[in-house]
């Protein structure tokens, strides 16, 4: 279970071996057992005893800003990382084994986003084109980035980069067709989000790009080594290469919430500068639809497991790779 605090001036505390939520709505006691993670948003507070009782249970303490990205987080030291994966993290990189891993990962998505594009409602004649030309552009896009080859990722990065941001284009224009017209967009907007769908897509990907984070920490891996992402100064560029595995399962959250007449304007606000941020409605309905998609279980490599476990054993997986290249 995620802890959420992204109310204003509610604060988490501690009473003896468990969490009190106080709010203007009153006190609740919340037990330690089954809680991964605290994620707190700005005008919410945690007490240092509360941080404490965290730490003590290996409970991850995340800081959101108001776009679900972490800002910061406090781990136990417990997570620490053993040097042989983290040497053989850095010489995995510069392999030529790099260049095979990424650009399964990007292929893989593109595979994720033409599986998504044909769960569409396809009911006539045109959208049923829009969806044949769609997965079939985005195939030949997979079959451009299975024919690259380099000695390191640097050699290949400029060009997959480029076609990945082509199908990218193809898949949420595709998308686009499919949602009811009010919430329609020009193209993604990031930094900030100039539409309802994409003030939801940023903000579930802020979840789950926390969710990256804290697997790669707990499973001993340096989140700021990157494979195709290397150029970004103090960031965890990694995150950015892993979580491409796994936004289909934010876009189908986002998409299906935008499908239903649930959406309201309370969802959202409208700054000056024409930007759009997500609410203190539209953040609970998301996270809650977020973090219940993720506790679904589904079948991977024969393992039945629920999504959030099957993230946290492909980190697992990742660093036992990383630890045959430590020599």
């Amino acid at each position: 279970m995620e802890l959420v605090l992204n109310t204003y001036g509610v604060s988490l505390n501690r009473d003896n071996e468990g969490f009190v939520i106080s709010s203007k709505e009153g006190r609740q006691r919340i037990p330690v057992n089954g809680i991964r993670s605290i994620q707190i948003s700005r005008g919410a507070q945690i007490t240092s005893d509360a941080v404490m009782l965290a730490v003590e249970n290996e409970i991850e303490i995340i800081f959101m800003d108001r776009s679900g990205n972490p800002i910061g987080r406090v781990w136990s030291p417990r997570y620490g990382s053993i040097s042989t994966i983290r040497k053989g993290q850095v010489n995995f990189t510069f392999s030529k084994d790099a260049v095979t891993w990424i650009k399964k990962v990007i292929m893989t998505k593109i595979e994720n986003c033409q599986a998504l594009i044909l769960t569409l409602e396809a009911k006539d004649f045109r959208s049923k084109n829009i969806v044949e030309r769609a997965v079939s552009k985005l195939e030949d896009y997979k079959a451009k980035i299975s024919k690259l080859d380099g000695e390191i990722v640097n050699d290949i990065s400029a060009t997959i980069r480029g076609w990945e941001g082509q199908a990218s284009k193809i898949y949420f224009k595709t998308l686009n067709e499919f949602i009811p017209e009010r919430f329609r967009f020009e193209s993604r907007s990031q930094k900030p989000a100039a539409d309802p769908a994409n003030a939801m897509l940023n903000y579930g990907y802020g979840i789950l790009y926390s969710r990256i984070e804290g697997s790669l920490i707990k499973a001993g891996i340096d989140p700021y080594i990157g494979m195709l992402h290397r150029d970004d100064y103090n960031r965890p560029v990694l995150v950015y290469d892993v979580i491409e595995l796994y936004r289909v399962w934010i876009d189908y959250v986002v998409f299906s919430i935008l499908a239903q007449d649930i959406v309201t304007d309370e969802f959202f606000s409208y700054k000056d500068d024409g930007s759009c941020w997500l609410e203190q409605l539209g953040r609970r309905v998301l996270i809650q639809s977020v973090n219940d998609y993720l506790e679904d279980t589904i079948t991977v490599k024969g393992m039945t497991r629920t999504r959030a476990t099957h993230l946290s054993l492909y980190a697992q997986d990742l660093a036992q790779l990383f630890k045959k290249y430590e020599k």
